[in-house]
């Protein structure tokens, strides 16, 4: 199987330094694409230099301006889709995501549809978090499973693994959530699909370098999209998942 990690990107010029190098070097082959929304601190000129230290390995995206984590993991899922990659990953690059679990990502990916990192269940955490923070967390996720009946446990994470014939299944066109909430989105529209997801402990861990992207607007269009979703449910029939392509 050939696994892509799909990094977003946007003022992670010290981070993505550090962390490709480590995933290059994982014994698993992972390719990596970077998607820059035209980061001022340089991270894109950063990535065309690792670009051409690792040339057939890491690969660059520039977008002209901040367009949103939703729009660039959607750009990612057409590349990876259109160059052939079997297995999707999207991560942070922030090392909130240990590249080190992308190879239990791998062995689980082995037997179902989608897999994603859980801090919620038996395994997982969550590394220096206050308990207001943890609870916010945790209760959004209730609210979101109840509202849309799904059986996850973590609903927000954004450490996933997809196999290339469900994205293909999807319609990415409908996918419209720019920030955080297109994890939902997402992780709702696969599950309607049909898909065989899996939750992987993993422990999330406190952000190493520049300031994180998550505000209070971020977290009221997760909270908006919950209702557009049980909404929209009610007016589409139901979808049915294909055999996966070979």
């Amino acid at each position: 199987m050939e696994p892509l990690v799909i990094i977003p990107t946007y003022n992670e010029c010290e981070n993505i330094q550090r962390l490709l190098p480590i995933i290059l070097t994982l014994p698993t082959r992972f390719d990596i694409l970077i998607i820059d929304d035209a980061s001022p601190d340089g991270t894109g000129a950063v990535a065309e230099a690792l670009a051409q230290e690792w040339a057939g390995r890491v690969h660059v995206l520039h977008r002209e301006a901040k367009l949103g984590l939703g729009s660039a993991y959607v750009m990612g899922f057409r590349y990876a889709v259109s160059h052939g990659y079997d297995l999707i990953f999207q991560m942070d690059a922030d090392f909130q995501h240990d590249p080190a679990d992308l190879e239990r990502f791998v062995a689980s990916a082995r037997t179902t549809d989608v897999v994603i990192g859980s801090r919620y269940i038996a395994g997982g955490s969550t590394i220096e978090w206050s308990a207001f923070r943890r609870a916010i967390s945790q209760g959004g996720a209730l609210y979101t499973r109840t509202l849309l009946g799904l059986p996850y446990h973590d609903v927000t994470t954004g450490y996933r693994c997809y196999h290339r014939h469900i994205l293909e299944q999807l319609d990415l066109d409908n996918v419209t959530t720019t920030g955080f909430g297109f994890q939902v989105e997402m992780l709702y529209r696969c599950h309607q699909l049909g898909a065989r997801i899996v939750e992987l402990p993993i422990v999330f861990h406190r952000r190493r370098l520049g300031q994180s992207k998550m505000n209070s607007d971020i977290f009221m269009e997760a909270m908006a999209l919950v209702w557009r979703l049980r909404r929209d449910a009610g007016q589409r029939p139901p979808t049915a998942l294909g055999a996966p392509s070979r």
